[in-house]
């Protein structure tokens, strides 16, 4: 339709160029074997939103390490040759449908409610996160207290994100996301009340997203020029949906900047509404302010489910790419209906039942 021809732009982010505005959420599905390996189940789930129009797809959180990175039971990962080679699957079936893939690479941190690999878990202090664990992510109870990551294990959460993105390089990855957003690992560094250490990675803003920033520019630096690299930033978190930055835009401000610094290519904002001010009833969105203070391409996320909101936030420049989640989630071809005027279908919530994983139903769907 006309009036969405915003949508449909083509568009470069870094080295990659979409044939249109429109991407794939990272969503965790908990659908891979016991060890991490992709399944063929996640291929034709994954095939199925490059088939539907979707320009970009950004993958769930995959593991990059066999320590403490692991957040989900039947996570993903790619810490080993074996799972960066399982994916080359959904890589292929994904170009072969028309659409780019970035691989999210996500340390759970302090969230992490499963892992085969170590019953402790580690954060930037030993706070535990808000709330409790997840039962459609076959979580149960209130997370542990984590112990406080030491600095050899921060160098060794450095070496595994460059690791994992050179193995998403060789498995044929557009990209890779590094996952600072939902309260994983390195959103706990920026988070005032999770974070209460008292070197240089604590305390101020610019500390707080120091560990951030070193891990973008450690990955950037190391995988090639045809691979772009960008960050997930969010303030709400799995388990604390209101938690907002104290510092306000001026935190906003250190903290893109500061990340835009480090020569990654985009920047992808989650919020609850993309298109809500990010701070009180007025102001800017999160997205707008990660534009206004990196100058980077910005992916918005956050109930952008109707094409008119999705556009809106192109034209005022708030974004550059629009990501759909649970949008997408129920229409496997959300671009497409909107693209020929066809009604969008609503959300069936026994796709989180009994847990959030893909169902055999949901790909016949697609």
């Amino acid at each position: 339709m006309p009036k969405y021809d915003s949508l449909w732009s083509p568009l470069t982010i870094g080295p990659t160029p979409l044939e249109n505005r429109v991407a794939l959420a990272p969503m965790t599905r908990i659908s891979a074997t016991e060890d991490g390996l992709v399944t063929e189940k996640m291929v034709s789930y994954y095939e199925a939103f490059a088939r539907g129009g979707f320009g970009l797809l950004v993958t769930e959180g995959i593991y990059p390490d066999t320590a403490h990175s692991q957040g989900y039971l039947h996570q993903p990962g790619i810490a080993t040759d074996e799972q960066a080679r399982s994916w080359a699957a959904v890589v292929e079936a994904v170009h072969g449908g028309g659409a780019k893939i970035f691989a999210q690479l996500m340390h759970a941190g302090s969230q992490s409610q499963g892992s085969r690999f170590a019953e402790a878990t580690v954060g930037p202090s030993a706070v535990a996160p808000k709330g409790e664990q997840l039962g459609f992510y076959r979580g149960e109870g209130p997370y542990r207290v984590p112990e406080e990551i030491t600095a050899e294990q921060m160098e060794e959460v450095r070496r595994s994100f460059v690791a994992a993105a050179l193995r998403a390089e060789e498995a044929g990855f557009d990209g890779v996301e590094i996952h600072g957003a939902n309260g994983y690992l390195l959103d706990q560094f920026l988070t005032d009340y999770l974070n209460r250490r008292t070197d240089e990675y604590g305390g101020s803003p610019e500390n707080r997203v120091r560990f951030a920033a070193e891990i973008c520019r450690a990955v950037r630096e190391a995988v090639g020029p045809d691979t772009a690299v960008g960050i997930r930033i969010s303030q709400a978190k799995v388990s604390d949906h209101d938690h907002r930055w104290a510092g306000g835009a001026e935190e906003a401000e250190v903290i893109f900047s500061t990340l835009a610094a480090t020569g990654i290519d985009f920047l992808h904002t989650t919020e609850y509404k993309a298109y809500a001010p990010a701070f009180g009833e007025d102001g800017e969105p999160l997205a707008a302010l990660a534009k206004r203070y990196s100058g980077l391409p910005v992916i918005a996320n956050g109930h952008l489910d109707d094409p008119e909101t999705a556009v809106s936030l192109l034209a005022d420049g708030a974004a550059d790419v629009v990501a759909l989640g649970k949008a997408a989630l129920a229409n496997r071809n959300w671009p497409h209906r909107v693209r020929d005027g066809l009604p969008l279908a609503d959300l069936d919530a026994s796709l989180f039942a009994p847990v959030a994983d893909v169902k055999d139903w949901e790909l016949e769907l697609s």
